[in-house]
């Protein structure tokens, strides 16, 4: 569930409670100080008592208006100093307004457009607009009709007051593409594993993309194995739900014969015991959401159709679930993947990397794109290194880090590029066959677990590697992100394809 936002006929009545802005140092907005000359100077008074709110970037400050008024209260939105306020630190805004109204016992606001230095009004309410309702994600499948009850309630309504209604509604859905895209990928990563598993999940990408115009096609366990797909069959084998891989295309920018697509590989590890290397129980809960990576591509491939991207795009996600059992591959064991190279399994809880390894090899065969970024949820070192803020990024090609890096930039979502090398590459080579799936060491994990996909990556395809394991699962809340599944990779990916890529 999450906020609806509305567009009201600019001659629309305005009552309940409204939001208007106040830039730092209690700089009223020009629409706060119209509330505040209509309402005989209540919000300046408010400021005057009030020290501590100075209007810094999401603070919010409820004023309760007098019974003869049209609102019920005015809510003043700190949006920070107003040379500053760009479209991140207006979502920002929205995100921690939500935070802090979002469970007041209202059910619906009204936010009154404004503009800023660097934002016009229809910009700067639509990324307010779009952070507030990033925030209100909830995840509730779960939950009984009795718990709700117990709950305060909670805003559903976020209507947007504008000069020019039209406009405000194209800029914000827009952004609400995104937001969909990224909704999706976080429902898929909270769902519970017992519902979410390979055959399930293949279901489920058919069922919301093929109506909006992605093809699909699913392979199946017997369908691996035939094509020699050693890498996803292997990890799946000690499971009762057998693997899948999923193939989505989307065709909205050149129909020549000749042109190119750009893909995207995501790890959908449903639920990630460690198998036979079992992991320790403490948190072993939270292995639901082994499949970030795939959720991100899946949620960006629904992103890319609802906004009618005018790019040829192709996906692929393996799913699977590492499971313990008499099935199960073993350390020590030797498979051949799909590329043809041998494996040498010395821990089976490296599993992402072998159903990558399937995955980037099948894409580069069939689709020769122009390049290939992967995600996964694929090391602990990668948390060691950067915590929850940034995601380690590898890429063989510097253009396109270049690119990478701005779409981080204007999507708020932060990559760090991390360093390839070929000692990382030799440190994955195996005595007893071409590679193993652990470095020779215990350092440099997320270092190692790259270059063991960089083995996979043939003719110098210009290729990334986003290690999403500290983003794609937040143990706290942040401004516009609610803890637990993120929806990582979805904004970050939309705005480079939409940046370079489209047209």
């Amino acid at each position: 569930m999450s906020v609806k936002v509305t567009f009201p006929k600019t001659d629309a009545k305005i009552t309940g409670a409204v939001i208007v802005g106040v830039f730092d140092d209690g700089v009223l907005s020009p629409q706060a100080e119209k509330q505040d000359k209509a309402l005989n100077g209540l919000l300046s008074s408010a400021l005057e008592e009030n020290k501590s709110f100075k209007g810094k970037n999401g603070q919010a400050l409820q004023i309760f208006t007098p019974a003869d008024s049209n609102t019920s209260r005015v809510i003043l939105l700190g949006l920070g100093k107003a040379e500053e306020l760009d479209a991140l630190k207006a979502e920002t805004a929205g995100g921690k307004l939500f935070a802090a109204i979002g469970k007041s016992g209202l059910s619906e606001v009204s936010l009154l457009a404004d503009r800023s230095k660097k934002l016009k009004a229809e910009a700067l309410a639509a990324h307010i607009a779009n952070g507030f309702k990033l925030r209100s994600y909830d995840f509730d499948r779960y939950k009984s009709k009795k718990d709700k009850d117990d709950e305060p309630a909670k805003l559903s309504t976020l209507k947007i007051i504008a000069t020019h209604p039209t406009n405000t509604k194209i800029a914000f859905d827009d952004l609400d593409h995104v937001s969909a895209g990224t909704f999706w990928a976080r429902d898929l990563v909270n769902t519970a594993p017992n519902d979410l598993y390979p055959e399930s999940y293949a279901k489920q990408i058919s069922k919301e993309l093929k109506p909006l115009g992605v093809e699909i096609e699913i392979f199946d366990d017997k369908k691996l194995e035939k094509m020699g797909a050693g890498g996803i069959t292997a990890v799946g084998k000690g499971s009762e739900r057998k693997p899948r891989m999923v193939i989505m295309r989307w065709n909205g920018g050149s129909k020549a014969k000749n042109a190119k697509s750009i893909g995207f590989v995501g790890k959908g590890v449903t639920f990630d015991t460690g198998g036979i290397s079992l992991k320790p129980g403490a948190g072993m809960d939270e292995m639901k959401m082994d499949m970030g990576g795939s959720a991100a591509v899946v949620g960006l491939m629904k992103t890319l159709a609802l906004r009618k991207a005018k790019a040829n795009v192709v996906a692929i996600v393996g799913l699977a679930e590492n499971m313990p059992s008499s099935n199960a591959y073993r350390p020590g064991d030797i498979l051949t993947s799909y590329a043809g190279k041998t494996i040498e399994v010395l821990n089976t809880d490296a599993e992402g990397r072998l159903v990558l390894a399937d995955c980037l090899t099948y894409i580069q065969r069939e689709y020769k794109p122009e390049f290939i970024i992967d995600l996964a949820t694929l090391t602990g070192a990668m948390m060691v290194a950067l915590g929850h803020e940034y995601c380690g990024t590898f890429v063989n090609d510097s253009a396109l880090w270049k690119q990478m890096e701005k779409a981080s930039e204007t999507s708020g979502e932060k990559l760090w590029r991390m360093p390839l090398d070929e000692v990382w590459k030799k440190e994955v080579e195996s005595a007893v066959a071409d590679i193993q799936n652990l470095g020779k060491s215990r350092y440099a994990g997320a270092s190692t677990a790259a270059a063991f996909l960089e083995h996979f990556i043939e003719d110098e395809t210009p290729w990334a590697h986003m290690d999403i394991a500290g983003t794609a699962w937040r143990k706290s809340d942040q401004p516009t992100v609610p803890k637990h599944g993120s929806g990582f990779g979805v904004r970050v990916l939309n705005d480079l394809v939409a940046k370079y890529y489209e047209g």
